[in-house]
């Protein structure tokens, strides 16, 4: 009998927090519509405080990009910012009242590194990131 309410509480918080995900992706999504459209990932962590998640991307010149990032509850943001290879910072959204969202554009290729912490006083939690790009009437 002990390892049923293992079992069960075991589901219950996986329930949770595939709930939390989903809430997540469709917060997310308020910012993903026509003109950008997701690169089809999602780039995701769980993580504690002081801990942060690094995901490498590769940016192609003369596109439109857009950077999604949330975690729960929305009213807080997730500290992100994106890195050139040498590590030099090339954004972060601490500078711009923390935003869930950043759009930019590089004049050539370029690899890049994004890292996404939970904002100040958060515990722990999901933190999930979006990339698009914009589509353009050629």
């Amino acid at each position: 009998m002990k390892k049923f309410y293992i079992l069960l509480f075991v589901g219950l918080i996986s329930l949770k927090g595939y709930s939390q995900i989903d809430t997540l992706v469709s917060y997310c999504n308020n910012f993903l519509q026509y003109p950008y459209i997701s690169d089809g990932q999602q780039y995701r962590a769980i993580l504690t405080k002081g801990q942060t998640a690094e995901f490498n991307v590769v940016f192609y010149g003369n596109e439109t990009y857009r950077i999604v990032a949330a975690t729960e509850p929305h009213d807080q943001s997730v500290i992100f910012r994106l890195y050139d290879k040498n590590h030099n910072e090339l954004f972060s959204n601490a500078d711009f009242n923390y935003s869930n969202y950043w759009d930019f554009k590089f004049e050539s290729t370029i690899n890049c590194y994004i890292e996404a912490e939970l904002p100040e006083g958060k515990n722990s939690g999901f933190v999930i990131m979006y990339l698009a790009f914009k589509q353009e009437n050629k």
